[in-house]
C-alpha cells in the first residue's frame, strides 16, 4: 500500500497573530513538518465588498469594485509569498492557496478539500464579548474540522 505524505495547513492573515502562528510552527514543529506537505492558506474577506450591493444602485463605479478586488488579491498573494519565503528559510517547501469569502467557512472547506491532517492557526485573543459579536475563526474551526487543530496564542 502506497503511503501518502501527511498534510499540514497553516491559515494566515495580515495580522501579527497569523504570522506568529506560522513562525511558531516552523520553529517548534520543524522536524515533523519537514517530511509533510505544507499548505499556506489565506482568505480575502468579503467585508470590503459591500460596495457590490451599492454599485447595483449606481452609487459605486464598477471600476472601483474591480480595483478593490485586485488590491485584496495582491495583498493576499504578497502575504503568501512572504510566508513561503519564511518557510524556505527553514528548508520547508510550501504550497499556497487564497480564496475570497468568510474565513471560518473557507478554512474548514479547505481542510476537507485538501485532506489536511493538522490545521495550525493563530488566535487573536479577543475577549469573550468580542468573540460573541465577531465570532472566533479558531473556535469555529476547532468545532467543525475533522482533523486536529493547533491554535497558537501569542504571549505578550
Amino acid at each position: 500500500m502506497e503511503s501518502q505524505k501527511k498534510k499540514v495547513m497553516v491559515a494566515i492573515d495580515e495580522s501579527e497573530f497569523g504570522s506568529y502562528a506560522l513562525e511558531w510552527a516552523l520553529q517548534n514543529l520543524h522536524d515533523s513538518m519537514a517530511n509533510k506537505e505544507l499548505l499556506l492558506f489565506t482568505v480575502q474577506p468579503m467585508s470590503d465588498y459591500n460596495y457590490l450591493s451599492a454599485s447595483s444602485y449606481g452609487s459605486t463605479p464598477p471600476e472601483l469594485i474591480g480595483n478593490l478586488q485586485e488590491y485584496h488579491k495582491k495583498v493576499a498573494l504578497n502575504l503568501l509569498n512572504q510566508a513561503k519565503d519564511l518557510c524556505s528559510k527553514y528548508g520547508i517547501a510550501a504550497e499556497t492557496v487564497t480564496e475570497v469569502g468568510d474565513p471560518k467557512e473557507l478554512i474548514c472547506e479547505a481542510v476537507e478539500k485538501f485532506k489536511i491532517q493538522l490545521l495550525v492557526l493563530g488566535s487573536h485573543s479577543r475577549g469573550a464579548l468580542k468573540r460573541v459579536f465577531l465570532g472566533s475563526v479558531s473556535n469555529h474551526c476547532v468545532q467543525h474540522v475533522k482533523c486536529p487543530v493547533l491554535v497558537v496564542k501569542k504571549t505578550e
